[in-house]
């Protein structure tokens, strides 16, 4: 079974079509995707729940997920993978430093390090603003708790980090800094950067197929046989 997380996190899935979806379905995996806390699917109070509070309880959201489907009695428990790209991308990272249930992972287009983050990124001035309760200098407790960053250490999962080159919103830095970091901790990595590719990687045709290639090469390297 695939995980695979939305990005936003303000947004939602629902009905409708996902190329990517389709495509690791015809691979052959069960594919989950839910709207965890901060969704926009349930109401501005529900999307709210991870105002300053982001990654979080919305993790608990998605293992919950997860056990409801493999109590169906159809997953194979021991043959999990997990991936999603932004907001999806930061709690793929945030899941594999929380837990090792995972057989792999792909890690797309992901903020690792919410201090570099909003001082990098192309609205630099809304994020700090927003999305937390002030400047990193002044609240650095408060934006390393909330980083991926922090996790590196716990991380086993063997992890593919994506990220498009010329991605303005997650610069590749991010990706570059996780990629590193499991380097240095001698964890099965590796980082793909998509040449002339933006936040949006679907947004070419050949990116997209190139993107969904790599997953599923990561993951099938590591599925139980």
């Amino acid at each position: 079974m695939i995980l695979e997380i939305h990005g936003g996190p303000f947004a939602n899935y629902g009905p409708r079509f996902a190329a990517q979806m389709q495509l690791y379905a015809a691979a052959g995996y069960v594919v989950f995707y839910a709207n965890p806390r901060g969704s926009t699917s349930y109401g501005p109070e529900f999307g709210n729940l991870i105002h300053h509070a982001y990654p979080g309880h919305d993790y608990d959201d998605l293992m919950s997920g997860v056990d409801a489907v493999i109590a169906k009695g159809y997953i194979d428990a021991d043959s999990l993978f997990v991936t999603g790209g932004s907001g999806g991308g930061v709690l793929t990272s945030w899941i594999i430093g929380k837990t090792g249930r995972f057989r792999a992972a792909v890690v797309s287009k992901p903020v690792i390090n919410w201090f570099s983050f909003v001082l990098t990124a192309d609205i630099y001035a809304f994020f700090n603003r927003y999305w937390f309760p002030g400047p990193p200098w002044e609240h650095a407790e408060h934006y390393l708790k909330r980083s991926p960053i922090s996790l590196a250490g716990k991380i086993t999962t063997p992890t593919m980090i994506i990220t498009g080159e010329v991605d303005h919103r997650t610069p590749i830095s991010e990706s570059e800094q996780l990629y590193q970091a499991l380097k240095l901790r001698k964890i099965d990595t590796a980082l793909v950067r998509i040449p002339g590719a933006s936040h949006d990687i679907a947004a070419r045709p050949s990116h997209l197929i190139a993107h969904t290639a790599y997953v599923l090469a990561w993951f099938e390297a590591y599925r139980r046989k």
